[in-house]
């Protein structure tokens, strides 16, 4: 690697560091995912049947489970039912049985990829769902302004708190080397090419160590690196061929470390915002980052945007993709929709006017 590519590299992981810091003193918070379609209502706070969904292996979970067992001891209501997550089974089983439970509310205290795998289940059910955040990102958590470290408040806004309705969105990914094919939810921001990448590299004793810092290594890794063509389809209209190193698909725009990577994409507008990155080099990708940042609204050449409610994308070789932070496989071509208003959800009461 010569040495102003290894300079530009370092600058971007030095930029990247302050610029987190940064954005935690302020944008943690002021930001407010604000509702689009209606506001948040009042629960019906009577007597509740609560399922938890608990992925055990998280080092908060026995403390989590213990809180809410208090505090459903508090309000009255029976004992909650607790359901645990395996390797082989991560929420899907648990979410039926929580359902045949006759649940009100089913509360997920896990990790991003936990709380994807229920909201699948729970979509268009009309059940609720209250988010217990114990992982390493907490995207879902962040964009609905929970605070991830304060469990006792988190589980007050889960059982108690007042709901409203969000999109979900699905990604269909099709590989036609291997035959394979398969349909998952997701909430917050999936994607194809470099992101995935990243994730499926990143060093898992880093991130026990550091958290969601430790994507930062493996990206400075992987910014190096060629484009690819795909085709792109917006809501059924014509096909786009264009050369990328990825492509997101966002529900909710803000990501850790403070940043609102997509400041406009909101979690219940009924679109998804669609990034189409295509840099020739890492000084392209600084240049991205700056702007988002610095939240510039001019156009770059090497990162554009959309709003679409339908998107396919066709690869002529599998590229890997990803689900909320979980890699999903390659792919050859993506299908991905919104659906709009199609989770029922807990969130922290609105301040009275």
């Amino acid at each position: 690697m010569s040495d102003w590519l290894l300079y530009l590299l370092s600058a971007a992981a030095l930029a990247f560091a302050v610029s987190s810091w940064w954005g935690v003193r302020k944008l943690k918070a002021l930001h407010i995912r604000s509702a689009v379609a209606e506001d948040a209502h009042e629960a019906d706070l009577g007597h509740q049947r609560v399922a938890v969904i608990l992925n055990p292996v998280k080092a908060r979970a026995p403390e989590a489970k213990a809180a809410i067992q208090r505090a459903c001891l508090a309000a009255g209501w029976d004992d909650p039912l607790f359901l645990e997550t395996t390797m082989e089974d991560p929420g899907y089983t648990q979410a039926r049985a929580a359902l045949d439970y006759k649940a009100d509310v089913v509360l997920v205290g896990g990790g991003d990829g936990t709380v994807r795998v229920v909201a699948e289940s729970l979509a268009h059910t009309g059940v609720a769902m209250g988010i217990i955040p114990l992982g390493t990102g907490n995207l879902l958590a962040r964009n609905l302004d929970l605070d991830v470290n304060d469990l006792h408040s988190n589980v007050q806004t889960a059982l108690f708190g007042q709901q409203r309705y969000i999109d979900t969105a699905r990604m269909g990914i099709e590989n036609s080397r291997t035959g394979h094919s398969s349909e998952h939810a997701f909430l917050v921001i999936a994607g194809i090419g470099l992101d995935a990448e990243i994730l499926a590299d990143t060093n898992d004793g880093l991130k026990k160590a550091v958290g969601w810092l430790a994507y930062t290594e493996a990206g400075m890794r992987h910014l190096p690196g060629r484009r690819r063509k795909v085709s792109i389809t917006l809501d059924d209209g014509p096909e786009q061929a264009r050369n990328i190193r990825s492509v997101l698909f966002a529900n909710c725009g803000l990501v850790p470390g403070g940043i609102d990577f997509i400041p406009q994409a909101m979690i219940d507008d009924g679109m998804l915002d669609v990034v189409v990155m295509s840099p020739r080099s890492a000084l392209g990708w600084i240049i991205m980052y700056g702007k988002v940042l610095l939240r510039h609204r001019g156009n770059l050449p090497i990162m554009t945007m959309y709003r679409s409610g339908k998107i396919v994308i066709k690869c002529p070789e599998p590229m890997p993709t990803q689900l909320d932070g979980d890699t999903s496989g390659e792919a050859t071509k993506l299908t991905v929709r919104v659906e709009p208003g199609s989770l029922l959800i807990r969130v922290k009461g609105q301040p009275q006017a």
